[in-house]
């Protein structure tokens, strides 16, 4: 697994470096080599917030945590990411390392995932701004709101964030 340290207004010692590494080394058993995961450090306050991202097979994981210490925060962060792949297995036995469950013992605390429940909403996606698509998310009370960019014609979402600002996802083309 290739791992890369990035630090947002915040310096990462050396320490938490090989701490991050080691406790990502623990996940290396359910990824192929080829696998990236960046691990992102910031402070805010006094506490601690690491957000780990692991590409792998065309899937992703993520996570973020926030304790008054980093070691907590990576340690939470591991294991939310452990417990997200012990939860999907079945899932993702097809896109994550052969045999990689093979060795694992059953968790007592995590539950697989049962069949997933989809409801399907239809509604008509209109050209707009995002800073017009963000007012009409605030006017129907969503976290996230489809739209179509007038600009450039693409299908994106624009979503409310957790530190209350706004993020806009837009397709890549490549």
């Amino acid at each position: 697994m290739k791992i890369t340290i990035v630090a947002r207004q915040i310096t990462v010692f050396d320490e938490w470096k090989v701490l991050a590494e080691k406790k990502l080394q623990k996940l290396s058993k359910f990824f192929e080599e080829q696998t990236n995961a960046t691990v992102t450090f910031s402070k805010h306050k006094n506490n601690f917030t690491v957000e780990i991202t692991i590409f792998s097979a065309g899937t992703v994981f993520r996570c973020e945590n926030t304790a008054g210490d980093f070691r907590e925060a990576i340690d939470r962060s591991v294991e939310v990411i452990e417990r997200q792949i012990r939860r999907n297995k079945t899932r993702l036995e097809k896109r994550l390392r052969t045999a990689a469950f093979v060795e694992l013992p059953p968790a007592e605390d995590v539950e697989e995932e049962k069949e997933f429940t989809i409801r399907r909403k239809s509604f008509p996606v209109t050209p707009m701004s995002p800073e017009e698509a963000i007012l009409q998310m605030n006017l129907s009370d969503h976290s996230f709101f489809i739209f179509e960019d007038e600009s450039s014609g693409d299908i994106c979402v624009v979503y409310k964030r957790k530190d209350d600002t706004y993020g806009l996802i837009v397709p890549l083309h490549e």
